[in-house]
């Protein structure tokens, strides 16, 4: 497993599994399970996805499994905009870590910037206390774009550490990639093979008979030769285990420009200017 370091001295799995759309039962708990079995430190969830217990049983299942500790594993879960607010903060936190089963999470990600300014600087305002109060390892931001990020920046009294947005190669987001960079921001992933479309994609199918992988792993490949933390979603074991089977092999420049030249500016999940849950 590769692991990208934050610019707080902290590092995260490159790759994590995604739990996105999974059913709130066994299928959660398996899925989550056998990847930490397989090999990923990196579970990602969230409060609205619905299925925290399960995940959260897949996880003690698999660290017992595994025969591995809590502090091997980094788990993230998402605060989702119903419970923006100072007053609100805190208790939808706790809210997710009983789910989960934890005492802790690695990461707490404010899930949507929301339309109001206000009610975003207050609820960073009130992750920023959870994290001085040393009740998360680190905090960060989703679905934001560059507007966002600056004005929360002017306000901040912690950076965040990430920003996991869609991206694919229907959607490269240079300029975004370029300004976190820029801030020391690191990027994440979701939906990296939108929701499986991308991989009948004819570039993607010949770059993968060029290197022998699947287009699954192509595209992972593409996010870490980009430097992005990606997040896959799959519930098949083999999938799971071909997924993070990205470690031996790199894709060449021309192979990369491809696939940036694939980008259409194609979102499949809303734009993050307008979305309010």
């Amino acid at each position: 497993m590769a692991y990208t370091n934050f610019y707080n001295g902290n590092q995260m799995p490159t790759i994590g599994l995604g739990v996105f759309r999974v059913e709130n039962d066994d299928t959660a708990k398996e899925a989550v399970k056998h990847a930490i079995v397989s090999g990923y430190r990196s579970i990602d969830a969230a409060y609205i996805y619905g299925n925290e217990s399960k995940v959260g049983e897949g996880i003690a299942e698999g660290i017992k499994d595994a025969n591995i500790k809590r502090e091997d594993l980094f788990i993230t879960s998402k605060l989702w905009i119903d419970d923006y607010g100072q007053e609100n903060v805190s208790d939808a936190y706790h809210k997710s870590l009983n789910l989960l089963g934890l005492d802790y999470l690695d990461l707490y990600l404010m899930h949507w910037p929301g339309t109001n300014e206000t009610l975003l600087l207050e609820t960073w305002a009130s992750l920023e206390s959870l994290y001085n109060q040393g009740l998360v390892k680190n905090i960060g931001v989703s679905n934001f774009n560059i507007k966002h990020l600056e004005m929360l920046l002017n306000h901040a009294q912690i950076k965040p550490v990430i920003n996991q947005v869609e991206f694919h190669p229907n959607l490269i987001q240079t300029e975004l990639r370029t300004y976190l960079k820029e801030q020391n921001i690191k990027m994440e992933s979701w939906s990296p093979l939108m929701n499986g479309e991308i991989l009948s994609n004819p570039v993607i199918k010949n770059i993968a008979q060029e290197i022998n992988k699947s287009p699954a792993q192509v595209i992972i490949r593409w996010n870490i030769d980009h430097d992005v933390i990606t997040i896959p979603k799959s519930i098949t074991p083999s999938r799971i285990e071909e997924n993070l089977n990205v470690y031996d092999f790199k894709l060449t420049h021309d192979q990369i420009e491809q696939i940036d030249a694939l980008n259409q500016d194609k979102r499949i999940g809303p734009d993050p200017a307008e979305f309010n849950g």
